[in-house]
């Protein structure tokens, strides 16, 4: 994998830079198959130093917020767990030391392949989350971590999630948010849309770090988010926030 290359992969070029100074419009973000191709080749880049930039990035917290995610499932040991858009596999090893089942499916080869190095026991599928191939009803619940705004179509992703679950299985998102609180949020603004291109560009990849804070422009308002699972095949459908309402959390019951 090759974090600092400054040749891109395709499908980066979707994703423009935020840097002004470089341009006064920036174009519309990709949606369909072109968003998806270019999510697919963004992760494929930065696998190789993306744990260690979300620990740097999020001063540790990012390991808090997916223990409070796998956490908010409610399931004992012995559960099999879906672990969707699993990444480098952070949260299937969490899932594994709370002596669950895991299950990871990605889009990105080079995210899985880091997966594999982190842990070979847990088996890995590379898959699109709207289309898994898994039986109905084959899981007991499914954790998904900072993918929402990356999924191309969240409505396929929900039936989908809903398929494969059993009747009364759990399901939790975990993404990023904006904090109402006005202060916070303008220094939430600060660190997401200045620092983390800056940071991130520094030691892996600009064009995909400053896609990132770009990418909260996919996702709906909590409220829909929790509307759109009500009409998939969920209840109890629950949102909250955390850390001051950098990150958003969301669970539900599989009707």
């Amino acid at each position: 994998m090759r974090s600092q290359a400054k040749e891109k992969a395709p499908g980066l070029a979707h994703f423009p830079a935020l840097d002004s100074s470089e341009a006064t419009l920036e174009p519309a973000l990709p949606t369909g198959e072109a968003k998806t191709s270019a999510v697919r080749a963004m992760f494929d880049t930065i696998a190789q130093r993306y744990e260690l930039l979300n620990g740097l990035l999020t001063f540790g917290l990012d390991r808090w917020w997916r223990l409070a995610c796998v956490d908010s499932l409610g399931l004992g040991s012995g559960a099999l767990v879906l672990d969707l858009a699993c990444g480098t596999g952070n949260v299937s090893r969490i899932l594994k030391r709370r002596f669950m089942g895991a299950l990871g499916v990605d889009l990105s080869k080079g995210m899985l392949e880091r997966a594999r190095l982190a842990d070979p026991s847990t088996p890995v599928l590379e898959a699109d989350g709207s289309r898994l191939p898994l039986r109905e009803g084959s899981v007991d619940g499914l954790v998904s971590a900072f993918a929402l705004r990356n999924f191309t179509d969240l409505q396929a992703i929900f039936h989908e999630a809903a398929r494969v679950l059993r009747p009364g299985g759990r399901v939790a998102f975990l993404d990023v948010a904006q904090p109402a609180n006005p202060l916070l949020g303008w220094a939430h603004s600060i660190w997401f849309n200045r620092a983390v291109p800056l940071i991130g560009g520094l030691l892996s990849d600009r064009s995909a770090y400053s896609y990132l804070p770009r990418s909260v422009e996919y996702l709906p308002t909590g409220s829909e988010i929790v509307m759109l699972m009500e009409s998939t095949g969920f209840e109890h459908v629950s949102h909250r926030l955390l850390t001051g309402g950098i990150t958003q959390l969301l669970c539900a019951t599989r009707t």
